[in-house]
């Protein structure tokens, strides 16, 4: 009797997948454990192995296709129970040591999907009631009153009126069911043109950008930190140990002790719940640059690990990256992110937040400035910091606070010793 093989789990909440490339065909003998797929979702690739040894009868599914979790992906005949693949490649502990039977049975469940907020209707014609205040702040985000439903005495529009009109929008709600977006305009008609699909791993990641844009009151506070002293010890290491060392490790390890002294920016804000979640680990998203996009694998217990350690992680995880290796538990838990565009250039820039986390830490290039120190001018290496919050979980003074803080472990590198 043929064993089906079926597909795996790709992760918390990942409803599916997409096949990108079938590696056997119909007759091949295949060993257990030899992949017979190779599966991307949510950034991620992971290759689906056979649960059994045995000659393929059949494929249920073709490179373009896209498969859901517990998905019959093939028939092997062969002399082996029928099995299901139980766990995507690399997965975790936790999920490693999950019975078979119970990860193979249901699909991994989805949050439904919420329904937006629909404003009520309002009469375009009518005469808007508000105060001064209120007019500013619509005037401020380009918002027309004769849009906004009043909730005060006699249909009078407030602030709050606005603020969640805005808010509305941004999630997809309102009257027509949120902002509409016009078709696109002819453009052959003014030259030749080229198109191209909008490949999935980009398609994932600006609907992910959507997102925490759309969720998240976005503020970047900028800084600069002092790594005169941490770039010459970087380069006094080269060469004495293997692999090499990164301010950006330092960063790491620098943000990992002072997530523990600040926790808001560890947590998650969960508005259904009314809650604040605060983490009592620290694994830290790395945002690394790919031919397919951009992707976020996580270092785990960066508050546990030696800047050596995190540095030799950096590279194996972004080298994974950059070779598709990444599976989902690479990608996944992440409490604070870290985007470093200092290798491309640039004095600053806003970062997203990645959500559910509230807080994201931008790296642009270094550049020597002189200082004046000591009755005259020296040149020190000076390191742009970008910091972007969820204002509803952060006060601009703590997120000034965060980057003082952070410049200064940073300035004095053997203050993180005592952290250790």
């Amino acid at each position: 009797m043929a064993s089906e093989i079926k597909l795996p789990s790709l992760g918390d909440n990942v409803a599916s997948g997409d096949v990108i490339d079938v590696k056997v065909a119909v007759g091949d003998v295949v060993q257990k454990g030899q992949a017979l797929i190779e599966v991307e979702a949510e950034k991620t690739t992971a290759e689906v192995p056979s649960g059994v040894a045995g000659r393929v009868e059949k494929l249920l599914v073709k490179k373009g296709d896209k498969v859901k979790p517990g998905q019959v992906i093939a028939l092997i005949e062969g002399n082996g129970q029928a099995s299901a693949v139980t766990s995507a490649p690399a997965a975790s502990p936790k999920a490693a040591a999950a019975p078979a039977a119970a990860a193979s049975a249901v699909p991994t469940p989805v949050p439904p999907k919420l329904a937006p907020i629909i404003l009520p209707p309002v009469d375009e014609n009518r005469t808007v009631h508000a105060g001064p205040a209120t007019r500013r702040y619509a005037r401020e985000y380009a918002v027309d009153l004769a849009q906004v439903p009043g909730s005060g005495p006699s249909g009078r529009v407030t602030q709050d009126d606005v603020k969640n009109y805005l808010r509305v929008l941004a999630t997809g709600g309102g009257t027509g069911g949120g902002v509409k977006i016009p078709p696109m305009p002819n453009f052959e008609q003014w030259g030749a043109v080229t198109t191209k699909p909008f490949e999935s791993i980009r398609k994932r990641t600006a609907e992910h950008m959507s997102l925490c844009w759309s969720l998240i009151p976005h503020v970047t506070q900028n800084d600069v930190a002092d790594v005169s002293d941490i770039e010459a010890f970087r380069k006094q290491q080269e060469g004495k140990i293997a692999g090499k060392l990164t301010v950006t490790a330092f960063v790491l390890k620098a943000c990992a002790i002072l997530l523990k002294q600040m926790p808001q920016f560890n947590a998650s804000l969960d508005t259904q719940k009314g809650e604040l979640i605060f983490k009592n680990y620290y694994h830290l998203g790395i945002a690394v640059d790919t031919e397919r996009g951009l992707v976020v694998p996580k270092v785990r217990d960066v508050d546990k690990k030696s800047v050596y350690d995190i540095a030799k992680e950096m590279t194996d995880i972004a080298e994974k990256a950059r070779q598709r290796k990444l599976n989902a538990d690479d990608m996944q838990g992440g409490t604070f992110t870290i985007s470093n565009l200092g290798g491309i250039g640039g004095t600053g820039f806003s970062p997203i937040v990645n959500w559910p986390e509230v807080a994201i830490l931008g790296l642009s290039r270094s550049r020597m400035q002189p200082v004046w120190k000591d009755g005259q001018f020296v040149p020190r290496l000076h390191l742009p910091l970008s910091l972007s919050y969820d204002h509803r979980v952060i006060d601009g003074a703590d997120a000034a606070r965060f980057c003082r803080k952070l410049a200064e472990l940073l300035e004095n590198p053997l203050v993180m010793l005592l952290h250790a």
